[in-house]
């Protein structure tokens, strides 16, 4: 017998026309819609069409401004959207691209030889989110306006005046009804995408004026293009050659489209590389062709060039990653017809831009290398040392392992191990202390989960860069990496994908580097403190582990316990509570019959301080339990997070905590 419920006939099949199937799933076309990046995305679709009248030559100034109201408006001064009757829809073309999820001048090539828009379904689909939008035509000596709610158009395009000028302004108000937690535009978010994209626009004027603050109006204008956008992005660190070499050019792909190529480089003291992709001014965070076209195409002309100049006579050969050690870099492709490996655009997947882009730099940077060998001579030494000092740091991780195997068994004496063997159904509580450690040890579930206490702060392993063998001799990071039982250090995975049907299987690999593949637990939790003393310790731990078990955290095995901050009492009953406001909560629900009642309330500063009982209930039972866990969706923003917490740079420490202090409000001193 069907049920009603599981009925499945030609009724039930929807059909979603115009704008519908955008309001229906937002996140389908927009991204996240509860952490900012969809609300957001209503901008960079807006902006981006702007861009695109500058890339085809006719517009140099855009105005982003954020209203009192909490509306955005988007003014270019292009062409104008052209309001003429389209003739195939037999409406204003500017309504057609308003209301239709796939119309533009983007298609053909025709309008737009390379195009930084379409990142989603474009500006329609701004309009299918939004409370309403009202567009803004200068073109053809006129004024032509349309309002839309909720993506329907109120009335046809009509004129409204005289003008000079010409331009399109897109002014519109989210339904905030698609976006929750971020509903609000965030000033400085904006700002640095903003800047950003002047960046990659050299020339291009980009102004952001914020009406809700009332901060002043902010203009972002580089002429130097992405040779600016490279020092910008490697402020921080001191440069070891005076210029930034740039690398220009152009080939035709196989169906002789033009690819352009646009490439700038700049090495520094640091010790990590940065390495940013855009296609078509798109950023594309998990890089693609074009990242291992330059990654692939450095090594060999870098070792091409070093050879030819006997510099590498004693240490032969430069791995990659020596070479790219303190390198910050920008490459900029435009192409007409680009592929990606999904509709973010996070990685660019057309085969031919690693060819073209190896071309360029193996004939550009070889040029540029034997015009100016003083610089060719300080990257080669630059990575000489970088190789010197893994190589001492691989002596030491080795040294690691044997010693482990050495003790007998490889796992430290204390660890609390479980008896389960199978790391799917297992995890490891890392422990701040001897008495956290022992309530830990005693409230667990034996069979599933593991207990290792480490004794104080870890190592900063950011601030020993320049002495990375220091790292694998402490004591309490030795024994998470026997712990363990999955090696460490962070693998270079683009160059194996250089390496193509050549690259090792993760399975197999057993170099001594970290493979989450072989991990003895599927879950890494770090259960600290809830003080000020437990935060820096959990810090730590996630430095270790970005910097030494990268995969660990993009593979989804690293987690955060959360324990109670309060126990809340009335007589027997108790309630635990884990923010200030869950505890007012509980004193409002406990004293509501009874005003006056008196209620207990303990503070929880120590794990240690909560009895085995307790522990298990409110942050060890699976049943029960809050983990947070702990992810990454840009790795260049993560990796610039942890240079300015946790490295040497104390001014740049000081005027980020200077920045968002007034945004700390819990915190105990």
């Amino acid at each position: 017998m069907i049920s009603m419920e599981d009925k499945y006939d030609e009724g039930t099949i929807q059909v979603l026309e115009g704008l519908e199937a955008v309001r229906q799933v937002p996140g389908m076309y927009l991204g996240e819609t509860d952490n900012g990046e969809a609300l957001h995305r209503c901008i960079w679709e807006v902006v981006d069409n702007a861009v695109d009248e500058h890339l085809a030559g006719y517009n140099d100034l855009i105005d982003v401004v954020i209203k009192a109201d909490g509306s955005v408006s988007v003014r270019d001064y292009g062409r104008g959207i052209p309001v003429g009757i389209h003739p195939d829809k037999g409406i204003s073309t500017a309504e057609v691209v308003m209301t239709s999820l796939h119309a533009g001048g983007k298609f053909d090539n025709e309008a737009y030889k390379v195009s930084g828009g379409l990142h989603g379904v474009g500006v329609s689909a701004v309009n299918a989110v939004s409370e309403w939008l009202l567009m803004t035509i200068h073109r053809d000596g006129k004024i032509w306006q349309q309002e839309f709610r909720e993506g329907i158009p109120q009335y046809d395009v009509k004129e409204i005046g005289d003008s000079d000028k010409t331009g399109t302004t897109i002014h519109f108000m989210p339904d905030l009804q698609f976006f929750s937690n971020v509903t609000e535009f965030e000033y400085d978010r904006m700002d640095e995408r903003l800047r950003e994209t002047s960046f990659l626009n050299g020339g291009l004027e980009i102004t952001l004026t914020d009406e809700v603050s009332g901060k002043e109006k902010i203009s972002h204008k580089y002429e130097g293009g992405i040779a600016e956008f490279v020092r910008h992005l490697g402020e921080r660190a001191v440069s070891i050659h005076p210029e930034v070499i740039r690398l220009i050019g152009a080939r035709e792909d196989s169906d002789g489209k033009l690819v352009e190529a646009d490439i700038a480089l700049l090495w520094s003291d640091a010790y990590s590389e940065k390495i940013q992709c855009y296609t078509n001014i798109i950023r594309n965070r998990d890089g693609g062709t074009h990242m291992s076209g330059l990654r692939g195409s450095l090594t060999r002309t870098i070792n091409t060039y070093g050879n030819s100049r006997e510099l590498l006579k004693k240490v032969g050969n430069l791995s990659g990653e020596d070479i790219r050690e303190g390198l910050t870099a920008v490459v900029s492709i435009k192409h007409p017809d680009p592929s990606f490996s999904s509709q973010a655009k996070d990685k660019l997947v057309t085969s031919e831009v690693q060819g073209i882009v190896e071309s360029i730099v193996n004939e550009k940077l070889g040029e540029f290398l034997e015009e100016n060998p003083t610089t060719g001579r300080m990257i080669i030494d630059k990575a000489i040392l970088s190789s010197k000092a893994r190589e001492a740091a691989r002596k030491a991780r080795d040294l690691t392992r044997r010693k482990g195997v050495l003790e007998g068994g490889g796992l430290p004496g204390k660890l609390a191990d479980c008896q389960s063997r199978d790391p799917s159904e297992c995890e490891i509580f890392i422990v701040e202390g001897d008495s956290a450690g022992g309530s830990a040890k005693t409230g667990r579930d034996r069979r599933t989960q593991a207990i290792l206490p480490l004794r104080g702060k870890i190592l900063n392993v950011e601030r020993q860069q320049k002495h990375p063998a220091k790292v694998f001799q402490n004591n309490e990071i030795q024994t998470m990496i026997r712990a363990f039982g999955a090696g460490v250090g962070n693998r270079n995975h683009d160059d194996d994908e250089d390496l193509g049907d050549d690259a090792p299987d993760s399975t197999e690999l057993d170099d001594g580097y970290f493979n989450p593949e072989k991990l003895r637990y599927s879950r890494l939790i770090i259960m600290t403190d809830a003080d000020i003393d437990g935060a820096h310790i959990r810090t730590l731990i996630l430095t270790f582990f970005w910097r030494y078990m990268k995969d660990a955290v993009t593979n989804g095995n690293v987690y955060i316990a959360q324990p109670p901050l309060y126990q809340v009492s009335r007589g027997r009953e108790s309630r635990y509570a884990y923010s200030d406001d869950e505890r007012d909560k509980h004193i409002a629900e406990l004293t509501a019959d009874k005003p006056n009642a008196k209620i207990g309330i303990q503070r929880y500063k120590g794990l240690g301080e909560m009895n085995p009982d307790q522990l298990w209930d409110t942050t060890m039972d699976p049943e029960e339990r809050t983990l947070l866990k702990v992810s990454v969706d840009d790795a260049l923003e993560a990796d610039n997070m942890f240079e300015i917490l946790m490295g040497e740079d104390v001014p740049a420490r000081r005027a980020f905590i200077e920045k968002y202090a007034m945004e700390v409000t819990n915190l105990d001193v």
